[in-house]
């Protein structure tokens, strides 16, 4: 039986951009199964389907607002509760 796997990816800041080092782990059929920030400063967005991350800076309605400008028309239940 194949195991997940974990890569290290570099995403931006959902809000400003500001690059974040993650390690990101996928099941083997490719789908996200968790990801965690490594670079400090940095917090993970739970979502179900993208690593994403953002500053420790911004407020839940910042990135909530990313969120609604980046991800458009995404059901809402398909976005993981923090």
């Amino acid at each position: 039986m194949p195991e997940n796997t974990h890569r290290p990816e570099q995403h931006g800041c959902i809000v400003c951009g500001k690059v974040y080092q993650l390690l990101v782990e996928y099941a083997p059929d490719g789908q996200l199964v968790d990801c965690k920030v490594t670079s400090p400063g940095g917090r993970r967005v739970p979502d179900a389907h993208w690593p994403l991350g953002a500053c420790n800076q911004h407020s839940e309605t910042e990135v909530k607002t990313a969120l609604a400008r980046d991800y458009p028309g995404k059901p809402v239940e398909d976005r993981e509760d923090d």
